[in-house]
């Protein structure tokens, strides 16, 4: 009989970052405006809200707003309490502080995040020992963790030390990576087996949820960021969310210069800090968290859309949440392969000169100079993600030119 030759299949298609633009092109607006990488949305009462705290005079740290911000924040983490304050730094240092970290203790945090993290921790007299990602998530690996303990870490009497460096590891600070959840209940079991507590950098996670429950309510502390270009923005901001009234106390006394309650002394039982949120950024908050639905709901229809757009190019995807997630989608990510990592730079030249803004994901931690020579575990899967990460332009805003097609 003669022979069959077997049917060619062909070659996968050269990745070529036009292919990238091309993409973007069939989801973002082409108006000839530059397309911000993430831009606020004010479409609800947030003139009426900010007119009245100026009306009224009531401008600072006190006022109505503020607590009735907190309100609204303690409900979307599930947890008892918020405290809010005037940046999502301000919150990361006040949850080490009320944990009674400072110098002397290490704090668990993740190479593969934004320099906030790990600067509370130096703002706290503490040094960040840093830890690897997973790709499924980009935030902490628990596994990894779990095996890098076990080499290093030991339980006394007085916590978990670091055998190498002889210092306590005080607490353990996951980070929710442009808002998709870490696997916090492996992570947690981990930390609970070594006696950290955790604190959950939800910076970027206002409005996930991680097995259904709120980002926020996963670590004994949380912290939360309102950053102009965050989900929900208070121009700038941030808080402190807890399930324990006592640390919740502890918390709004250190951040209002520990300033001991009187109707006319000025009496302080410790050194303070000011941090509390404005009235007028609270009001802007409250209008904000008001659309949370409406947000949220945009950017998961512009993530949709992306991965739609993305299917069929070669060399690259857009990474997905987890299968345990609900991400907010602050903001979208797009991975391209190993093969083509080297073309990461040739995307962000092109879709910025042609004015989407698109971004690498943030210099790791221990390529910074001052945190160069921090304790670290194996850091090889952060290392290959940082080479990979493009971030697309990812304001809810960018969902209305969908709805409108």
């Amino acid at each position: 009989m003669p022979s069959v030759e077997p049917a060619l299949r062909p070659l996968p298609a050269a990745f070529d970052p036009q292919h990238v633009l091309a993409a973007l092109r069939r989801v973002l607006p082409d108006d000839g405006r530059p397309v911000p990488l993430h831009e606020p949305t004010f479409g609800g009462r947030e003139w009426d809200y900010v007119k009245e705290c100026l009306d009224s005079g009531w401008v600072s740290s006190v006022g109505a707003y503020v607590d009735r911000f907190e309100a609204m924040l303690a409900d979307i983490a599930g947890t008892r309490h918020a405290v809010a304050v005037v940046s999502g730094t301000a919150a990361l240092h006040t949850c080490l502080l009320v944990l009674g970290v400072g110098p002397g203790d290490e704090v668990l945090v993740p190479t593969l995040t934004f320099v906030a993290t790990a600067n509370a921790v130096a703002h706290a007299g503490a040094v960040p020992h840093l830890i690897d990602a997973e790709e499924r998530t980009l935030g902490v690996d628990p596994a990894k963790l779990a095996d890098h303990l076990a080499a290093v870490a030991e339980r006394t009497a007085d916590g978990c030390r670091n055998r190498r460096t002889g210092r306590r590891i005080a607490a353990v600070m996951p980070m929710h990576v442009f808002g998709h959840p870490v696997d916090m209940d492996p992570l947690s079991e981990v930390a609970a087996r070594h006696g950290v507590p955790v604190i959950e950098d939800a910076a970027e996670a206002v409005g996930s949820r991680y097995k259904g429950r709120p980002a926020g309510s996963l670590g004994r502390l949380a912290a939360f960021s309102f950053n102009g270009n965050k989900t929900f923005t208070t121009g700038g901001g941030g808080a402190v969310l807890t399930d324990d009234a006592d640390l919740a106390r502890a918390a709004k006394h250190l951040t209002t210069t520990a300033r001991v309650p009187h109707r006319w002394g000025f009496l302080h039982d410790r050194v303070g800090y000011n941090y509390r949120l404005p009235n007028l950024n609270a009001a802007l908050g409250c209008a904000q968290l008001e659309q949370a639905p409406v947000f949220l709901a945009a950017k998961r229809r512009l993530s949709a859309a992306y991965q739609a757009a993305f299917a069929d190019v070669p060399g690259v995807r857009l990474f997905r949440e987890a299968a345990f997630a609900k991400s907010n989608h602050w903001l979208n990510a797009l991975l391209l392969d190993e093969a083509v990592a080297a073309q990461r730079d040739a995307v962000l030249a092109l879709t910025n000169d042609t004015g989407i803004m698109t971004r690498p994901v943030w210099t790791l931690m221990h390529r910074l100079p001052m945190f160069a020579d921090c304790p670290r575990a194996d850091l090889s899967v952060a290392e290959n993600l940082e080479a990979r990460i493009v971030n697309l332009p990812s304001g809810a805003a960018l969902a209305e030119r969908l709805d409108a097609a």
